[in-house]
């Protein structure tokens, strides 16, 4: 048996023990991950150090080394989520609908796990962490494939994790690192149908697009992060100013930063000069169509087309004059994502409209991009953001970790 399988398999017979554990034994096991992380942080950074070391020697970006570093203050951070995944609801027996049938059959649909979750993500640790924590509180097994690049930080952290979970009622086998640094591990996971319930890649356009090709096992899509903020016409453009550099700059490596920013006509002459300078003074390049570049001045890098579907996660955004909110639809259905679009409007009509139209998981109004988050929208640290349209769709928290049975009680029914 070959080590994928050993550790599938190993995955599969834990998560059937974890499925029927009560709340209480789970949260107490979570609590005993977040304990031990914090105690042996310090071994956490060393097996990072090497991870990012071999990171810098590869020649990596350092948005990308941002990701992938450890220290103590983000492994307390890392533990702190756990803790407070342990004091979110158990969506495991929440009843979803039911009712007693005119024959006088009870009828219940609850939640139950999905089984085996895998996991294929790139070069955030913290992934490793997040993403066991909600797989074990909503009563799966997981199956962690991270990259090569942080390989040292993700044994270090699912040993700490297993060994935590040997005092406690979970089953230790319920997080298992898949191992293997070459793509064909990767494949294996993507294989295992029968062992492996549902896989989530988490990463880039090239990851998802290759797990969504080459995988037997089902796929829940995350997101690519080609989100826009549109300025309308009716738009308060101070507060535009702020969402937009928000959106952008806040933090630039991650999924829910703006990567596009779209003005209508009837403000460009007025707005976009402002919105350059507020740019520029974040640190921010705009690559600009010629409509744009003919009033945001000399700073304005001339865009392609290939860039307005561009995921920059850089100091780097995209940026068109449209002729109206329809059009900013238009330019978002042809080059978006999926994930979260933004309109900045005073307009309760333009606003309305706007939601209508644009067809993603998120949709904000007079707001960040930033906050298309599980935390943020009270759900915990999600294991991703969805993009498709089955199961889940939006940050993906606990109860999007579970699939449903129904359950009929009777008095001795037959079917006539």
């Amino acid at each position: 048996m070959s080590e994928f399988l050993q550790v599938a398999n190993a995955a599969k017979e834990a998560s059937r023990l974890l499925a029927p554990l009560p709340r209480a034994a789970k949260d107490t096991a979570l609590r005993a991950i977040a304990d031990a992380l914090v105690a042996r942080a310090e071994e956490i950074v060393e097996a990072n150090a090497a991870d990012v070391a071999k990171a810098r020697q590869d020649g990596t970006s350092e948005a990308m080394i941002d990701r992938l570093r450890l220290d103590v203050p983000r492994i307390g951070k890392i533990a702190d989520a756990v803790r407070e995944i342990a004091e979110l609801p158990d969506p495991v027996g929440e009843v979803v609908r039911g009712s007693t049938l005119p024959n006088g059959l009870e009828l219940r649909q609850i939640r139950v796990p999905l089984g085996v979750i895998g996991i294929i993500y790139e070069g955030r640790p913290n992934v490793t962490v997040d993403a066991a924590a909600l797989c074990l509180k909503s009563g799966n097994g997981v199956l962690l494939r991270g990259s090569s690049s942080a390989y040292s930080s993700n044994t270090a952290l699912v040993k700490i994790m297993q060994e935590a979970l040997e005092a406690t009622d979970v089953p230790a086998g319920a997080v298992q690192l898949v191992p293997g640094l070459t793509h064909e591990s990767a494949k294996e996971l993507m294989r295992a149908r029968g062992l492996v319930d549902v896989l989530i890649p988490r990463g880039g356009a090239s990851l998802i697009n290759r797990v969504v090709e080459e995988s037997s096992v089902p796929v829940i899509e995350t997101g690519v992060g080609v989100c826009h903020v549109y300025v309308d016409a009716a738009a308060d453009q101070e507060r535009a100013l702020a969402i937009l550099v928000n959106a952008k700059a806040q933090r630039v490596s991650v999924c829910n930063s703006a990567e596009t920013l779209l003005v209508h006509e009837a403000i460009a002459a007025e707005f976009v000069p402002k919105a350059m300078a507020a740019l520029t003074e974040a640190g921010v390049t705009v690559h600009g169509d010629p409509a744009f570049a003919a009033v945001g001045g000399a700073a304005v890098v001339p865009v392609t087309e290939e860039e307005y579907s561009t995921e920059y996660l850089s100091y780097d955004i995209a940026a068109a004059v449209v002729p109206s909110l329809e059009g900013a639809v238009a330019h978002i259905t042809r080059y978006g994502s999926g994930h979260t679009d933004a309109i900045v409007t005073d307009s309760q009509t333009a606003a309305k409209r706007f939601v209508a139209l644009v067809d993603s998981a998120a949709v904000a109004v007079n707001a960040s991009t930033r906050f298309t988050d599980g935390g943020e929208f009270g759900f915990g640290a999600e294991i991703g953001i969805s993009t498709q349209k089955l199961h889940a769709r939006g940050p993906m928290g606990l109860p999007e970790l579970t699939s449903t049975k129904f359950v009929y009680v009777g008095e001795g029914h037959v079917r006539g």
